[in-house]
């Protein structure tokens, strides 16, 4: 693995960040002293994208629909005589 100093690094960092990209990783050293080794990063597979609208004219919402089944949720939670 290729050893360069800061200097270099800063100088050429590009090249060397494609390099590493390219499968070359190397390691950066300040005083002749290995610091920090430098490597390409594999990034999973985007996930596919949620498409929002994809339904759009295939669904219709009732207008009713905030009230709909009132009564009846009513009574599931305040039992048959609505609650008194």
């Amino acid at each position: 693995m290729r050893t360069v100093n800061m200097h270099e690094a800063k100088t050429h960092l590009s090249r060397l960040v494609k390099a590493a990209v390219d499968g070359e990783p190397f390691v950066i050293a300040i005083s002749g002293k290995p610091m920090v080794r430098v490597t390409a990063v594999t990034v999973p597979e985007a996930k596919a994208k949620r498409r929002v609208g994809f339904m759009s004219g295939q669904i219709e919402v009732p207008d009713d629909f905030d009230r709909m089944y009132s009564k009846e949720i009513a009574t599931l939670f305040e039992g048959e005589d609505g609650g008194q």
